[in-house]
């Protein structure tokens, strides 16, 4: 990595809907925007409460990508690609926002910091 702190390498997708398939269903397909985007990802804690009572809740993430100039949506994916002995390698994680810094656009200290989510099921015999 080139940057200090910045622990990963990520590709971002853009999800939509494709045409409906043979029974009627929309096709959902993933585009991918940007590639090899240095960042730092990072897991938030859960929300106790819902793991003791059984439910399945959101496992929530923060990463820090560098530039800040890329356009990403919330419901876009990021998928960690590098280091391979990376935690979460191959694991895809949900945009639910986006945070924009007050830097300029050509400052080369500008970043942006997503805020993702991971589907985990508390008490899951998996």
């Amino acid at each position: 990595m080139s940057i200090a702190g910045l622990n990963c390498r990520v590709n971002i997708y853009r999800i939509s809907y494709g045409d409906d398939d043979a029974v009627g269903g929309a096709v959902t397909t993933g585009t991918v925007q940007y590639q090899n985007i240095t960042a730092r990802l990072q897991p938030s804690p859960p929300e106790q409460v819902f793991l003791q009572q059984g439910l399945e809740t959101d496992k929530f993430f923060q990463a820090t990508i560098v530039p800040g100039t890329l356009t990403i949506y919330e419901r876009d994916e990021l998928e960690v690609v590098q280091p391979t002995d990376h935690k979460y390698y191959g694991d895809r994680f949900r945009v639910v926002g986006v945070q924009d810094v007050d830097l300029n656009a050509r400052d080369p200290r500008n970043y942006m910091i997503l805020q993702l989510s991971r589907s985990m099921r508390a008490h899951s015999i998996q």
